[in-house]
């Protein structure tokens, strides 16, 4: 095939074809993105490309791309063309006409295609799309670095699914598909009768199928290995047992394994840092040694190595990281780009875990790597080779309709706990997290109501409580008392921050008890929503909140702290130690405001995720100084991984933004006891089942539903994410 050339090749205005009119309609209307028009004009230029049937599989890849999915699937795209062409998530509606009137374009243009087969044959042929179509039989293994002369499309998939990449995502595919192969070839040999003691030693007997039994004994004889399950299944309490297994199996005489152990962001390495730590308690004192259970937790950015102002790290192929094992929580929220990288840096023979709940949202960026990988992972399809071994060592037998002679390679290296301990199915969260997670149930949204109706008499408080509440507009009356009880009212953290303050001149330690105090008890409630703009947004919400928290104080409580009002004492935006302006309309920093990190820093050692709430910090010095030289200092408090407190400058957050209100999203990784979720009054791409579903499960005790259309609520409950990729082949 032709190398894509180097030189660009300058098309005339009057020589450009109606397609380039079309894509700039397109963006206009908000279908397509003003990058990926620029992208389809470089690809024309370049070519020079005039076969509008590439350039609009360069436009729609993408777009594709846009909302998180790896690749174009042509076929898809020819069966369902409404599926294609949308606002990004959590952006203002495009008005429906406008819309359909593009489809109905893109569906004129998609007739005069074909087949999928006739289209992905006029890609083939372009100078600018790399062919690494396989066979339907062949098992798509490639190697990444084929054809260096980087064409910027790649066309892989089988011959039956062709699918359409820009070259760097089909790049990470493939580099995740090696790894993991590399790693699913090798099965380790095990000392059964050692490894039965040592499960015999952590697990106690059991009437019913132990799968996190089950799950400790099969990782051991993996490289790689993902356990999956929904809240409180027992993921951090079965890895914490299996790496007390691991170090108990390493012979006499030889080092213990070097343990890594990481999460996407800063909030859920802390959160696993917790768990861990908590786990530990419960273990026998011999498995409870430091070097068998470490607990500093860092999040994967920091675990490779990060290379400032660049996507390198300094752990890769060529420098692999210095472990014997790695574990990765909440692996749901890393994409495919993240998780090629961590693969990169893994040494040879070392083992990978991951950690997460396959039915929970996906990466914010590109991919849904957990949910492909643990496709049929309730199925289970263990070999009967699995099976025997499994039986040989935890002595339980399978169910029949568990084992698949067939089964791939990949399902014999996962496993799906199932038992929830932390929340009873029968009602409550866990109910309401199942029923909307189910696969097949056509009456979903009556069933969901229904169960809101029943729960709201009972008073079983194990279940978890749970609560729909009507919200006719983002400025409700309910949602106002909603707020008021959740970060004003008792043992709320504006409450411990106000009432629980320290006085001038109390020690260093004194300061941070009291910090991690408040830090704790913003884990009460948090308001969570599904999008960013807009009065259901959370630009909208958190101004509403700040509202409703600085007006007089509603009957039977005290004002919460003025939140930045003079008459509280607190320095104010311009006022001494009031620091810059951030994120909030105002550009006000003030006592009380909780600020989410939203990029990495690491000359201030915080991570994308990180959460810290802004207190007024008393000066030190003479009692008998000035008021002026008295007044409160403003400082950011931030939880560190180890469980201490990191105090910043509010000048030195570059970038942060308030979150009294939290996208479901960015939410992830944490858990509060009562998670609010307000749904807004229109539809959205953003609104799944999975979003729904995430949101439930943030809430430990307490889950409160906002909504005000029950069309919404039931278009939500209908849609499922469906990234497009190949990994899940």
């Amino acid at each position: 095939m032709t190398p894509y050339p180097a030189t660009p090749s300058h098309l005339s205005p009057d020589a450009m074809p109606a397609w380039q009119q079309s894509f700039a309609d397109w963006v206009t209307v908000g279908a397509l993105r003003p990058l990926d028009l620029a992208l389809t004009r470089f690809i024309a230029t370049r070519g020079p490309v005039q076969d509008e049937a590439v350039l609009l599989a360069v436009a729609l890849t993408s777009e594709r791309n846009g909302h998180g999915h790896v690749c174009l699937d042509l076929a898809a795209t020819l069966a369902a063309p409404d599926a294609v062409l949308g606002p990004l998530r959590d952006q203002p509606a495009t008005s429906p006409e406008l819309l359909d009137s593009v489809r109905q374009s893109l569906r004129e243009r998609l007739q005069g295609l074909g087949s999928a087969t006739v289209w992905a044959e006029r890609l083939a042929a372009s100078a600018c799309i790399n062919d690494q179509r396989l066979p339907p039989t062949t098992k798509p293994i490639a190697d990444a670095d084929q054809d260096a002369d980087a064409r910027p499309l790649v066309l892989a998939g089988q011959a039956d699914r062709p699918l359409l990449y820009l070259r760097r995502y089909w790049q990470y595919e493939q580099r995740i598909r090696h790894g993991l192969e590399q790693r699913l070839q090798h099965v380790r040999t095990v000392d059964v009768a050692a490894l039965r003691q040592q499960l015999d030693r952590l697990f106690h007997p059991s009437d019913t199928l132990d799968w996190q039994r089950i799950a400790c004994a099969l990782a051991t004889r993996h490289n790689f290995f993902i356990i999956t399950g929904g809240p409180g299944t027992g993921k951090t309490t079965t890895v914490v047992r299996l790496l007390a297994v691991l170090q108990a199996l390493v012979p006499a005489g030889q080092p213990p394994l070097r343990i890594e152990l990481a999460a996407p962001t800063g909030k859920a390495a802390a959160r696993l840092n917790e768990s861990i730590t908590d786990q530990r308690r419960h273990l026998p004192e011999a498995f409870a040694t430091p070097e068998a259970q470490p607990t500093r937790v860092k999040t994967l950015h920091r675990l490779l190595g990060a290379i400032p102002g660049s996507r390198h790290f300094r752990h890769h192929a060529a420098q692999p990281l210095p472990a014997d094992l790695v574990v990765v929580d909440e692996a749901s929220m890393v994409d495919v780009e993240m998780m090629a990288n961590l693969l990169d840096a893994m040494p040879a023979d070392a083992r990978l875990i991951l950690l997460g709940d396959k039915d929970q949202l996906s990466s914010v960026e590109a991919g849904a790597v957990l949910g492909d990988l643990c496709q049929g992972a309730a199925q289970v399809h263990y070999r009967p080779t699995t099976v025997d071994w499994l039986e040989q060592v935890t002595g339980w037998r399978l169910p029949t309709h568990f084992i698949d002679p067939h089964g791939p390679l990949r399902a014999q290296a996962i496993v799906m706990l199932r038992n929830s301990h932390r929340f009873n199915p029968q009602g409550g969260i866990g109910a309401l997290a199942a029923l909307v997670n189910q696969t097949e149930a056509p009456a979903r949204l009556h069933a969901v109501q229904q169960l809101f109706q029943r729960e709201a008499t009972t008073t079983d408080a194990s279940l978890g409580c749970i609560q729909a509440v009507p919200l006719p507009t983002p400025d409700a009356l309910a949602l106002a008392e909603l707020v008021w009880a959740g970060y004003g009212g008792p043992n709320s953290y504006l409450e411990v921050m106000r009432c629980r303050a320290p006085e001038p001149g109390a020690p260093p330690e004194v300061l941070e008890a009291w910090a991690a105090e408040v830090l704790e008890a913003r884990k009460g409630f948090q308001l969570l929503t599904a999008l960013r703009a807009g009065p259901w947004g959370v630009e909208g919400l958190n101004q509403f909140i700040l509202r409703t928290l600085r007006a007089a104080q509603p009957p039977g409580h005290a004002s919460p702290a003025g939140l930045g009002e003079s008459s509280s004492g607190a320095p104010r935006s311009g006022e001494p130690g009031s620091g810059q302006s951030g994120a909030l309309a105002g550009g006000q920093w003030f006592p009380g405001r909780p600020v989410l990190v939203t990029r990495n820093d690491y000359g201030l050692n915080l991570m994308n995720g990180d959460i810290g709430v802004t207190l007024a910090v008393p000066r030190p010095g003479d009692k008998g100084a000035s008021s002026a030289s008295r007044q409160p200092m403003l400082r950011v408090a931030f939880p560190t991984v180890e469980g201490g407190v990191r105090w910043i400058l509010p000048s030195r957050l570059q970038a942060v933004e308030t979150v009294f209100a939290m996208t479901v999203h960015k939410s992830q990784g944490s858990e509060f006891d009562h998670a609010a979720l307000v749904l807004p009054d229109h539809s959205n791409p953003v609104l799944t089942r999975e979003l729904l579903y995430t949101a439930i499960t943030r809430a430990s005790s307490r889950f409160t539903l906002l909504y005000g259309s029950e069309v919404v609520l039931g278009e939500a409950l209908a849609c499922r994410v469906e990234r497009v990729s190949g990994l899940a082949v």
